[in-house]
């Protein structure tokens, strides 16, 4: 396919869910309506996500392979010509993951609502906050301009605000009122750091600023920079201490909305600092590096020895929010791939990145299945004395968790192993100029934080799956996984594994382009 047919396969891909957002707020036309408006407008949403997923698929085929370091399918049209700011869409080997992953999970997450609708207002209003939200992630990895990329990055907040306060669970609307709270602030912060860097360079384009490589930037511009983008996209990402806003989000949630909130939002914050802090600000990013390995080692830790604390008998934690709670551990071997700043550490990173939306998209699915049967997501009340027994009384739902969360540990063979490997081995050996004592030392945290997350999961494994059945809760059945659940379900743990056994699949398009970004070239 030519770049010509890619250029309006991207662009349709990024405008079709917004005009399906404002397609779901009008009437249906009259044959399309089926037993009753609420279905028309569930059925438009699946249609309309369906669309996008296979643009992505095209888009995917269409690339050039051969040549993932080259921007492709790129729209550059003058917008605001007063403030420099362009129309320009691209992708390359480390976006174009990420797109495809974005619209696969938001059409699960479609498809899975279609037949089981969270318990809240107008579902017009739901599908249409689905798309916007759909719009502004898919936005955000293909923009190439820094104005662009920030007005995409905020698009995405309310629509998540109001599926968290309006269809979430308890506590749903101070939960949602923390995450965009905290979220805002961290986008002010970054604003400034893109308009210094736009300002001072003389562009807000993102490919001439990353060619440049920071040699229109003074050290002192770069490193005011660098902490002002760091602490913004730090808070989605998110990064210990910043992440007190994410396991109340996720607690609170729908089940979708954790899927996409830990699947693509989470995603957002390190793809920036990709994108745009490591090419365009490098000597701001080398002297922070050491802090960001600091920080993401701890929340490694941290992360983990607060799920240990969840599963723990007689401590009432909470399902949901221990799968949050490890996702602060799982983005820290991201944050850590990052700072090491080696092209493995950052392959490592990408891979991690995807690992984490296929595998995090999977646990949230499950644990919300889990939920629905059992009318709650407290682990004591769960497993009781002698544990929930899934894998009696529903055998493939608890296989599957058992599956999710063995893959979620690291499990060689399965996708999250190669992330946090990697990660790992840019740590052992960073790039030049960085203290290798303190990376062997990151290096080592973030090992023993392996061993703690291979610890609570396996927890979770006997005290959910494993128990007498008879007497682990007062049905001795439960219904096991059904067809819409099988279907929203299975693209996932397939990708799980295929990521896990063809790792080269994902790497074969990130490792050229991360060599370019950090080259500069």
């Amino acid at each position: 396919m030519n770049d010509t047919a890619l250029q309006y396969v991207l662009a349709a891909i990024v405008v079709l869910p917004l005009l399906g957002a404002v397609g779901a707020l009008l009437p249906p036309p009259p044959g399309l309506r089926g037993r009753d408006p609420d279905q028309a407008v569930l059925r438009h949403g699946v249609t309309v996500t369906g669309a996008v997923l296979i643009l992505a698929i095209v888009l995917a085929a269409g690339f050039d392979h051969d040549h993932p370091a080259k921007m492709q399918a790129t729209t550059d049209l003058n917008w605001i010509p007063a403030l420099r700011i362009h129309l320009h869409l691209g992708i390359d080997g480390i976006s174009l993951p990420l797109l495809v992953l974005s619209a696969l999970l938001t059409f699960l997450c479609a498809l899975y609502s279609y037949s089981h609708l969270p318990a809240g207002p107008s579902p017009k209003a739901f599908v249409a906050l689905l798309l916007l939200l759909e719009s502004g992630t898919l936005a955000t990895f293909a923009v190439l301009d820094l104005m662009l990329f920030f007005l995409a990055f905020e698009m995405v907040l309310i629509p998540m605000y109001f599926l968290i306060a309006r269809w979430g669970g308890g506590d749903r609307e101070r939960s949602a009122m923390r995450f965009i709270l905290y979220t805002v602030l961290g986008s002010v912060v970054m604003l400034l750091g893109l308009l210094l860097i736009g300002v001072k360079a003389g562009t807000f384009d993102m490919v001439t600023l990353a060619s440049d490589n920071g040699s229109h930037l003074s050290h002192s511009t770069q490193l005011i920079a660098v902490l002002a983008i760091g602490l913004g996209l730090a808070v989605k990402t998110p990064m210990w201490p910043l992440h007190s806003w994410l396991p109340d989000a996720h607690t609170a949630a729908p089940t979708v909305g954790s899927v996409l909130l830990a699947g693509v939002l989470l995603k957002m914050g390190t793809y920036g600092l990709v994108r745009i802090a490591l090419p365009m600000a490098p000597e701001g990013m080398h002297t922070f590096a050491p802090y960001l390995g600091a920080l993401a080692v701890v929340g490694i830790v941290y992360g983990s020895l607060a799920c240990l604390a969840l599963a723990r008998q007689g401590n009432g934690g909470d399902l949901k929010r221990l799968i949050a709670y490890s996702s602060v551990g799982h983005m820290g071997f991201v944050l850590l791939g990052i700072a090491s700043l080696s092209p493995t550490g950052v392959n490592g990173a990408l891979f991690a990145n995807i690992a984490h939306g296929l595998i995090t998209g999977l646990l949230f699915f499950l644990v919300g299945a889990v939920k629905d049967r059992y009318g709650s997501s407290d682990l004591d009340l769960l497993a009781g004395r002698t544990g929930a027994a899934l894998y009696g009384r529903a055998p493939r739902l608890g296989g599957l968790l058992a599956f999710a969360a063995v893959a979620s540990l690291g499990l060689p063979g399965l996708a999250g192993f190669w992330g946090e490997m990697l990660t790992m081995f840019g740590s052992f050996k960073p790039a030049a100029g960085l203290s290798r004592p303190a990376f062997l030392t990151f290096t080592a945290v973030a090992s023993f934080g392996t061993l703690l997350t291979a610890g609570y999961l396996l927890t979770v494994v006997r005290r959910v799956c494993m128990g007498d059945r008879e007497t682990a809760h007062g049905q001795p059945q439960l219904a096991d996984v059904r067809g819409y659940e099988f279907a929203a379900w299975t693209p996932l743990a397939a990708l799980t594994v295929v990521a896990g056994v063809w790792p080269a699949v994902l790497l074969g398009l990130t490792d050229p382009a991360v060599r370019s970004l950090l080259g500069g070239s």
